[in-house]
């Protein structure tokens, strides 16, 4: 079976979790009953992905270490670790992975994702892709807040990904799993900063797009992000719910 590696993006300030975040990384918030960024990993292990890196930054990235150790206690067979200095964008922290993905191809989850459906199916399907990448979107009643997809007629293909826009296409967001193959540094290091200053993420998907090399599937069950008091809130009582039914 080829080889795919994880990556788990927990980097950035969470400027918007203040003040819960002037003394922790966000992604060591808790999230019901265990750290939030135990929900990511599972996510990857579940999958069959058990060779990961965590990309973090800030003053506290040594607690990851302390906090995951070796993974073996999660079911991971491998783990390493990648400094991301300030917030320069998902793809930023991305492309510090670089060196660990090593040609092969990868599955990129963000820190702060929670889902309640198991996305093995969804990695199998990528697996058998001969190159390209995959997303997994999903139907969100608040669609400014992501990256919203647009489709061709059919239905069969995403055409075009715009980054929080003011009137989306749709309500089909793209969650923070992405699927890709090695091709994705070269796009990352052809990326320009946006306003923001940041290597957006949206920029490397619409590449795949553009080449016509981007699949997609819809995620099943609860998603959710964490970024955000109310979102946090959310991932909470989703967690909780599903863990006490």
């Amino acid at each position: 079976m080829e080889t795919v590696k994880g990556v788990v993006l927990a980097g950035g300030l969470g400027t918007r979790l203040h003040p819960l975040t002037s003394i922790t990384n966000k992604h060591l918030l808790p999230v019901w009953n265990k750290p939030m960024i135990y929900y990511p990993i599972k996510t990857l292990v579940d999958a069959g992905v058990k060779d990961v890196m965590i990309v973090t930054g800030g003053n506290n990235a040594g607690d990851f270490l302390r906090l995951l150790g070796d993974g073996k206690e999660l079911g991971l067979k491998h783990i390493e670790y990648a400094y991301q200095k300030g917030e320069g964008g998902i793809a930023d922290a991305l492309r510090l992975a670089e060196d660990f993905i090593d040609g092969n191809k990868s599955v990129i989850v963000l820190g702060d994702n929670i889902i309640e459906k198991p996305i093995k199916r969804f990695v199998d399907k990528f697996r058998r892709q001969d190159s390209g990448a995959r997303i997994l979107i999903k139907k969100v009643p608040d669609p400014k807040r992501f990256g919203v997809v647009e489709f061709d007629k059919s239905k069969k293909r995403i055409i075009k990904i715009a980054e929080k826009p003011k009137k989306p296409k749709t309500h089909y967001a793209v969650t923070g799993i992405y699927m890709y193959d090695s091709r994705v540094f070269d796009i990352v290091k052809k990326l320009k900063p946006s306003n923001r200053g940041e290597l957006e993420i949206t920029d490397v998907n619409n590449a795949y797009i553009k080449h016509g090399q981007m699949e997609y599937d819809i995620l099943s069950g609860f998603w959710t992000d964490s970024g955000t008091f109310e979102s946090l809130l959310r991932a909470n009582n989703l967690a909780a719910n599903r863990l006490s039914s």
